[in-house]
Formats: C-alpha cells, sequence, structure tokens
C-alpha cells in the first residue's frame, strides 16, 4: 500500500536525523545513485506531462464528439451557452489578456464575442489608418492578416508613392448563412474588413483598389467546437493538390440532393447525343465514337496561340481511333491533367474539342458545332480550366507543384483565423477563361462544372456552390450559403428573351481570334433556347444571331457609341456581309437596355431589357439563304392600354395596316439574302449632339437629340455612332411602342407627357437602294404625326 503524500514527506525528515554512520553510509550509497535518481525524475516528469496532454485531448474530443469525422455536420451540438461561457471562455479570457502579438487596438478587440454574438454593420469598429496596418503587420497577427490581402489585391508595388494615411478601416461581421434548419446552433460568422474613410477618393481613382473586392476572414473549423457549433461555413485547410474524394462527394450531393430541382430536372437532358459525336476513352486511349447514352466529362479552356500539333485532323484521325492510338506525348498539359483528372474520378470519357473534332475538315466542324447545346448540356460535370491563358498551363492542382498553395492562416487570442479567397463569380470575372467568347456557351450549357482556378476549385451546379477552403458538404435539406450568393453563371433564366439577351450581351463583349466565328460561338445557346421554350426549328427561329420569334424586341440592340461604326469581316471576301440589323453584324459590345438609356446626358452602365408596348409592323419577311422571301412568325404585341384621354392625343400614333403583294415582296436583281422587308412609315429629323450641362467635352454625351423646324425643337433622343460623325439629318422608321414616357428625351414643355408616349425607331440611311442601320431612338407621337410621315416598304439590308 502507497502511503499518503504527507506520511511520505515526513519519512523523508526522519532520514535527517539518523546517527552519523547510518547518515555516512547513505551518503555514500546516494551519491552512487545520484544519476539514476536523476534519469528516474526526467522520466516521472515526461509520463506527467503526457498524462496531462492525454487528459486535454480526452476533454476536445468530447467537446467534437457531434461533428462527423468527414467535416459533414450530422447533428447540432449538445453544448449549451452557459457550458461554453464556464469553460472555453475562461480559456479565451487568460488568452485575451496575455496575447502579445497584437496591437494596441486588437487587442482591445473580444475576437470570441464577436465570432460568438456578431458585429453589427451599423456597429463597426475602426481599426485605424490603412498605413499604420501595414506598419504593424510585422508584430500584430490580425495587421498581418489584413496586410496580406491589400498587398496582393491592391498591387500596391506598383503604387509606392501613394499616400494611403488617410484611408481608415473598419471592421464588422456577418452571418455566413446556414446549411441545414436555421438554429442558433448552426450560426456561423465571417469577418469583412471595409475602408470607412477615404477623404483622397483613392479607391475611385486607382482602378486596381477598386477591382480588389472585400476582405473578408474566415474562423477555421478547428475553433468551430469552440462556440458550440458545427464546423458548417467555416475555413477549411487545403492541400496543394486537389482531393479528389472531396470532389467525388460534391458530385454525390448534387445528384443526392438536387433531384426535384433544375440539376435533376435539366431542360435539357431529353434528348440523347448524336451518333457523330466522338469521345475520348481515357483507358483506351482511342478517339470512339460515343456509346449511347454514355456518362462523360467536357472539358471547356482557352487555346491560346499555341501550335497545331496536337489538334485531330483528317490525317491522323484513323490512328488515333485505334486503341493506344492517341498518344499524349504531343498533348498539352491543359488536355492531358484534364485526361488524369477523369481517371481519378473514375470516369472513363471525356469530350475535347481539338481532339474530338477533325480540325481541317470544315463539314465534319459545321455539323458538330451544331450540336454544342448537346455536347456541353448532357455532359456529366464540364471541366472548366478558368485558371490558364493556354492550353500548356497545367490544371492548378492536379499534380503536385503545379499551384502555390496561398492560403494564410493567423492565430488571434487562440483563434485560427484565415484570409479568405475571392468567391467564385469574382475570380471568374479576373480569368483569361472569362474573356473568350466560345467559352461562353461552354460554361452556361453546363449543368454541373468543376473551376480550377490558381488559388483552388470551386464546384458548381444549377443550386450549389463548393469549394475547398469553405466546409458547405452538410447533407441538410436547408441551405442559405453565402457561397450561393456566388454562382458565376446560371442558364437558361425564366424567359425566352432574357435569357437570349444575357447571352448576346455576354458573348459580345468577349474576344474572338476570328471575328466571323461570332454567330457559330452562340449556336449552342440559341438552339438550346429554341428547344426549352418551345420556339421551334433553331435555323428558323434564329439568323444571323437575332432571335427572329421576337424581332419586336430583338432589333432594339444598341452598339457601344464609343467604338467606330466598323462591320465585320466574314472570311470568304467574295461573300455578302451580314445584314445591318442584327447585331453580328458589328463589332463591338452589344447591350439591349431599357428606356431610360435615352434619359439624362451619359449612357448607363446597367443593362436592362426593352419595353414594348405595342408592335408597329404587322408583317415581317426575310429574303433567306436560298434566294425565297418567307414570312416570319413574329410574336405580336398588341395594345393594352385605353385610348388617350385628352383632345390633343386623340390622333395618336397608329401602325399602317396593308398586306404586301408579291411584287413588293420580290425584285430585280434579285434581293440578297438576309434582307429584311416590311411596311411601316418613315421621316426626316434634324440631329444635334446633346452635351452634359457643365461638363467636360470629354464627358459629353452620346445622345443626339431629334429635332423639327418648328416649335418645339426637340421631340426624341437617339443614340448614334460617334466615329464615323452622323450627318445633321437623319431618316427614321417606326418599329413599334415603347411601354413609358420619359420627360428627359423630349422637350417637356412643347410637348405634353403621357404614359407610352414614345415610339421605338430606327434610324437609317440609304446604301445602293437599300436601307441600312445606323443607330436607334425614340420619339414622341405627336411629333411624329406632326412630321408627317411617308409610308413606305422597308427594304433593311
Amino acid at each position: 500500500m502507497i502511503p499518503p503524500f504527507n506520511t511520505r514527506h515526513e519519512e523523508h525528515t526522519a532520514l535527517l536525523v539518523v546517527p552519523t554512520g547510518v547518515l555516512e553510509t547513505f551518503i555514500s550509497v546516494s551519491t552512487v545513485s545520484t544519476h539514476g535518481l536523476t534519469l528516474v525524475g526526467i522520466i516521472g516528469g515526461a509520463f506527467l506531462g503526457i498524462w496531462v496532454l492525454w487528459l486535454s485531448v480526452v476533454h476536445i474530443c468530447r467537446l467534437k464528439a457531434h461533428v462527423a469525422s468527414d467535416g459533414t455536420s450530422e447533428s447540432d451540438p449538445l453544448l449549451h451557452q452557459d457550458q461554453i461561457q464556464t469553460g472555453l471562455q475562461r480559456d479565451h479570457t487568460a488568452t485575451l489578456n496575455h496575447d502579445i502579438s497584437l496591437c494596441s487596438i486588437c487587442a482591445d478587440l473580444d475576437f470570441y464575442k464577436i465570432f460568438l454574438d456578431g458585429l453589427p454593420e451599423k456597429g463597426k469598429i475602426s481599426l485605424g489608418s490603412l498605413s499604420s496596418i501595414l506598419e504593424k503587420s510585422n508584430q500584430c497577427s490580425f495587421c498581418r492578416l489584413i496586410s496580406c490581402h491589400v498587398r496582393r489585391t491592391w498591387m500596391l508595388d506598383k503604387f509606392p508613392h501613394v499616400d494611403l494615411s488617410g484611408v481608415e478601416f473598419g471592421m464588422f461581421s456577418m452571418n455566413c448563412g446556414y446549411r441545414r434548419e436555421p438554429s442558433p446552433a448552426s450560426r456561423c460568422y465571417r469577418l469583412h474588413i471595409i475602408v470607412m474613410k477615404d477623404p483622397m477618393g483613392l479607391l475611385e481613382s486607382y482602378r486596381d483598389f477598386r477591382a480588389a473586392g472585400p476582405l473578408i476572414i474566415n474562423l477555421m473549423q478547428e475553433d468551430a467546437f469552440k462556440f458550440g457549433r458545427p464546423i458548417d461555413l467555416h475555413g477549411r485547410r487545403m492541400k496543394d493538390t486537389v482531393d479528389t474524394d472531396l470532389v467525388k462527394k460534391w458530385i454525390r450531393l448534387c445528384q443526392e440532393n438536387h433531384r426535384d430541382k433544375k440539376c435533376g430536372r435539366v431542360w435539357r437532358m431529353d434528348r440523347q447525343l448524336p451518333g457523330f459525336v466522338r469521345m475520348v476513352d481515357v483507358v483506351s486511349m482511342a478517339m470512339i465514337p460515343a456509346p449511347f447514352g454514355c456518362r462523360y466529362v467536357a472539358l471547356s479552356y482557352v487555346w491560346g496561340t499555341i501550335g497545331t500539333e496536337y489538334w485531330t485532323t483528317k490525317n491522323n484521325i484513323a490512328e488515333r481511333s485505334t486503341s493506344g492510338g492517341l498518344s499524349t506525348a504531343n498533348l498539352p498539359e491543359t488536355i492531358t491533367d484534364s485526361i488524369l483528372f477523369v481517371r481519378r474520378l473514375g470516369e472513363r470519357y471525356i469530350w475535347i474539342d481539338a481532339l474530338c473534332i477533325i480540325q481541317d475538315d470544315s463539314r465534319d466542324k459545321f455539323t458538330q458545332l451544331r450540336a454544342m447545346d448537346l455536347v456541353y448540356g448532357l455532359s456529366y460535370l464540364t471541366i472548366i480550366a478558368a485558371g490558364g491563358m493556354t492550353a500548356r498551363d497545367p490544371l492548378p492542382g492536379c499534380r503536385p507543384q503545379t499551384r502555390m498553395l496561398q492560403q494564410h492562416i493567423e492565430v488571434v487570442q487562440g483563434l485560427h483565423l484565415q484570409v479568405a479567397f475571392p468567391r467564385l463569380r469574382e475570380v471568374v470575372a479576373l480569368s483569361t477563361w472569362n474573356t473568350r467568347c466560345w467559352t461562353y456557351q461552354e460554361g452556361a450549357l453546363s449543368h454541373r462544372r468543376i473551376y480550377f482556378t490558381g488559388q483552388q476549385v470551386y464546384f458548381e451546379c444549377q443550386s450549389d456552390v463548393f469549394c475547398e477552403d469553405i466546409v458547405a458538404e452538410s447533407k441538410g435539406q436547408f441551405s442559405a450559403s453565402f457561397l450561393r450568393m456566388s454562382f458565376a453563371e446560371s442558364f437558361p433564366g425564366p424567359e425566352s428573351f432574357g435569357s437570349y439577351k444575357r447571352a448576346v450581351e455576354q458573348c459580345t463583349r468577349r474576344n474572338l481570334t476570328i471575328e466571323s466565328d461570332i454567330v457559330d460561338a452562340v449556336t449552342g445557346v440559341t438552339n438550346a433556347l429554341a428547344r426549352s421554350f418551345g420556339i421551334g426549328d433553331p435555323a428558323k427561329a434564329f439568323q444571323y444571331g437575332m432571335m427572329l420569334t421576337d424581332l419586336h424586341l430583338a432589333l432594339l440592340w444598341q452598339h457601344d457609341p464609343h467604338t467606330p461604326r466598323a462591320r465585320r469581316s466574314l472570311p470568304d471576301a467574295g461573300s455578302s456581309s451580314w445584314p445591318s440589323w442584327a447585331w453580328a453584324a458589328w463589332r463591338g459590345a452589344v447591350i439591349y437596355m431599357a428606356d431610360n438609356v435615352y434619359v439624362g446626358t451619359r449612357i448607363s452602365n446597367l443593362s436592362g431589357k426593352p419595353s414594348v408596348e405595342e408592335s408597329l409592323v404587322d408583317s415581317w419577311y426575310i429574303v433567306d439563304h436560298s434566294g425565297d422571301t418567307m414570312q416570319l412568325d413574329v410574336r405580336q404585341v398588341s395594345r393594352n392600354f385605353l385610348d388617350p384621354r385628352t383632345e390633343e392625343q386623340k390622333f395618336a400614333y397608329s401602325s399602317p395596316r396593308r398586306i404586301l403583294d408579291q411584287m413588293e415582296l420580290t425584285r430585280d436583281p434579285p434581293l440578297e439574302s438576309g434582307t429584311l422587308i416590311f411596311h411601316t412609315t418613315s421621316s426626316h429629323f434634324g440631329i444635334a449632339r446633346r452635351r452634359g450641362e457643365g461638363r467636360e467635352e470629354s464627358s459629353a454625351c452620346v445622345h443626339y437629340g431629334l429635332f423639327t423646324s418648328s416649335s418645339p425643337p426637340w421631340v426624341g433622343t437617339a443614340l448614334l455612332a460617334l466615329d464615323p460623325v452622323p450627318a445633321t439629318s437623319l431618316e427614321f422608321i417606326v418599329l413599334s411602342r415603347s411601354s413609358s414616357g420619359k420627360r428627359d428625351v423630349y422637350d417637356g414643355e412643347g410637348l405634353m407627357f403621357y404614359d407610352k408616349c414614345l415610339l421605338h425607331v430606327m434610324a437609317v440611311i440609304w446604301n445602293e437602294g437599300f436601307m441600312e442601320r445606323v443607330g436607334l431612338g425614340v420619339i414622341h407621337e405627336v411629333a411624329w404625326i406632326a412630321s408627317r410621315p411617308e409610308e413606305k416598304v422597308v427594304y433593311l439590308r
């Protein structure tokens, strides 16, 4: 039996009073065994340390017991606020009082309380000037987090002489949302660092500062238990390579949880791939016809300026169609990494345009490109190489040493905090991939996408967004994750023209190596829209990129007035150019805008759907590619408002109604394909550039005012190209009635304002006996009637 500690102490004391002889003998023995006693002491101390450490681990494991090991929270934790406060809060208070790694400003903050209870934006806290934060980054761990983000994203090395002392930063917290049924136990906060003061207007003056995006700081998942919360939406530590099992989990969650949402009822899935589509078999390494109903991955990437040695051609298609005939020796890294990644996913087939289309066979290219809506729409998953500039760049993180781990984590008051990576929409917007026209439809048509970027991998489906640095893989049916606010692309929209409008605006602002590819680059989208909304045969519903079923809206596109008015060149110099009324005929970005584009002194950057209250053209005809004149099936919009109520408005404009005869539909010599034929009225108006009041010449408006020789002078407004300078008078033709009336587009004193008083008109010029489009505008209908317009059969080319 081991005696109590005080008894042993008394026995040790008694040894000091033994007889001298015995004492000498004892000292002699003790001297011999000194080294042995020292060893015993060391072993005992080590055992005691291990025992204390074991107790701590057991305590932490008990707190984490309700968080699943795979990172998916299965149930809410059982800890309550009183338990948190009596345990971990006491330890945190000790850390708070002795944390010497913080500056005086950050040391006064209670980060535990901020992450526990939140900090609303109206109660935001000042963190001091940016210059002082940068100076303190070597001593203060929280200032270091901020400095790391600012130096990298603001690119301060480019602006060494900029005075940042007046820029003041502040902080508040935002709820991250939830991945399960909302409750206090599932709440998670993230820190937002914002600019509170900018007296010198640096953010406005320096584009790099504005483009940096918000600075967000996440609490890491290993500290979630300290708040009695699941690890949902907390930061996750990343590896230098992509965790393929995590990607598989994202796909599985989409398949299991989104069956009743858009991912399970994708509008393109009622068809099969045509028999002429080829696939890369990553097992046999051969080009094969796509097996019926096969599950496959598609690749979307930037070709860049590299050579053609890896393309499939008429000379190598036979060899590549045999087992082992597709060698990876000449394939660029984007393609070889994609093949490797597909193997790791356990999939067998991948579609890659440079390999699956015979690049020097125009007939094969024509056939294959018109099936892009099915190729990408039916893909099991689309790999998007958003981190590369050419096909020679690897997929970052697919293999070791193909990406630099950029995750920055600091310990602040015992909490592990991470500077968040940009969200999906932000990082995609800055990628080279996002600047290429062809890639728009490849991303938009794919219902499940995996983005490889320089920082990390993102997953996006029609219903959710996942990424490597945030834990968001809950199996729950409730979700309001902040990640879902950052979809890169969602297509189609709820209605046909809105989806078409977005596709046109996105594609025309992107780059094309061959300008004449613009229509082919949107054919996949237009085919998908035709099938999705039951518009009919895509070849009849869309021509020259224009949505003919909604021609009354499709004609209302606007070209960037600051871009020279230049036609696109077609590859065959002998062929006729595309018609002027089609946006595809012109270089530069195209926008569809609401009627308020004609209001004010400067064109707005915000696009909107143009409004048509009434179609003022009864019948539309077009000359097709064979030279035959066909009537178009254009949806008509009828007038649905009451007759003008005032005597002055009783003679409101109505469209002239007359059926065109066969002689009017044909001419000698034969009309060129793409000629649009319709009956309307035309009139001439003077034009003069309207300038912003009190603005410099460089800020002058691109709007042109329309006027007559009689009072009132201003009767409407048009947007016209600045180069070349238009004539002082132009002819206009009526297209439709606007759904609104705007005082600022005409003289409000001379022309009475009332709703729906504006007419959409097209400015035209004559060229070899045909009209060509030069701009678009609106005119007050009373002024139009007063100008005594002339009825005409328009041949618009």
